[in-house]
């Protein structure tokens, strides 16, 4: 069905509101889900707050909690989220990345204890509408085995990157997880019963699957086979061990059964301006004109979708939803709060 950008909002807002959460932590988390949705990026969307919600109940997420700076020296801010979402601790601790990248040149954000359910892109953006280059990485649950194995070690282990370019809205950039595919892919391909690629998971039994629900009851593969393998294990121990977080294993294990994980996630952004003072401008025209060759042949960069998409549904202001995903929010809203549930 179609629903405009304003009423999806306001249902999202109603059903944080309906479950305790404040409203820093409510804008924090809407942001970024109705930012994913605004482009199209489904798997990264409002659906997420279906498992939100089961974290909740399960007690995986505190909805008072205030992320706290607990380092902010130099050229590295640590922020702990308390089990807050993510988002949270984006909110609190990206200006002051920022802020930081450009005084020093580079600088690390740490984002630890946190609930991880979002896109990595929505927050490296902000570091290229500040003329940052950025790198971002988590981890998740242990749901993927390594190359060569039939035992999840790794997470899903996804791992952004941003470059700014003359068009501040359409950066270089792309977020993609070490996995075959991303968990939330799978989980909507079971959801709607339809099969997965090839080469993406193997079954309980370590055999290869199209199947989706076989998939989640098995493990996911990594891309790449040892290559995507060893780029997922630098990701576990970056975002894991280098911050004092958990690995995707201990994740898992700390999760009480909840969907989402809880753990660390490592932002890194370096000023270009900073590194190469008067040869910026010159380096910078040649990248530009470096990514304009894929363009000019044909190429679509990463992203180039969802950057169409969100301008065409800016510009009519709707967006389209399942019917039987606008009734499962619905659902979500706490019963003493059935206010809006007839409005839609």
């Amino acid at each position: 069905m179609k629903i405009s950008i304003d009423q999806l909002q306001t249902l999202v807002h109603e059903i944080l509101d309906s479950r305790g959460f404040s409203r820093a932590h409510r804008d924090a988390i809407t942001d970024n889900l109705m930012a994913a949705q605004i482009a199209e990026c489904h798997s990264h969307g409002v659906w997420r707050l279906i498992a939100l919600m089961d974290n909740l109940d399960k007690g995986m997420l505190n909805t008072e909690a205030v992320p706290v700076v607990t380092h902010n020296k130099g050229a590295i801010i640590r922020v702990d989220c308390q089990m807050a979402a993510a988002q949270y601790g984006h909110h609190v601790g990206m200006p002051l990345l920022i802020e930081r990248a450009q005084e020093f040149g580079i600088a690390l954000l740490a984002i630890n204890h946190s609930i991880h359910f979002s896109a990595l892109w929505v927050e490296l953006e902000m570091l290229a509408k500040a003329n940052l280059v950025g790198l971002c990485m988590t981890t998740s649950h242990a749901w993927v085995a390594p190359c060569g194995g039939k035992t999840p070690l790794l997470g899903t282990n996804p791992f952004a990157f941003a470059w700014p370019r003359a068009d501040k809205n359409r950066p270089y950039i792309f977020d993609f997880a070490t996995s075959a595919t991303a968990r939330g892919e799978i989980q909507l391909l079971a959801k709607h019963n339809q099969p997965l690629p090839d080469h993406c998971a193997i079954d309980a039994d370590g055999n290869p699957t199209n199947d989706p629900h076989a998939a989640l009851k098995g493990a996911m593969r990594t891309f790449g086979e040892h290559k995507g393998t060893a780029l997922a294990t630098m990701i576990e121990l970056m975002a894991g061990p280098l911050i004092n977080d958990l690995t995707s294993q201990g994740s898992e294990q700390s999760a009480n059964g909840a969907a989402l994980p809880y753990g660390g996630e490592l932002i890194i952004a370096i000023d270009p301006t900073l590194l190469l003072g008067d040869e910026y401008s010159e380096a910078s025209a040649r990248a530009e004109d470096y990514l304009n060759q894929f363009t000019h042949h044909g190429v679509r960069l990463p992203s180039e979708r969802r950057f169409t998409a969100r301008d065409e549904n800016l510009q009519t202001g709707e967006l389209t939803l399942d019917d039987d995903l606008i009734e499962e929010l619905k659902a979500l809203i706490h019963p003493r709060s059935e206010s809006f549930k007839e409005a839609i």
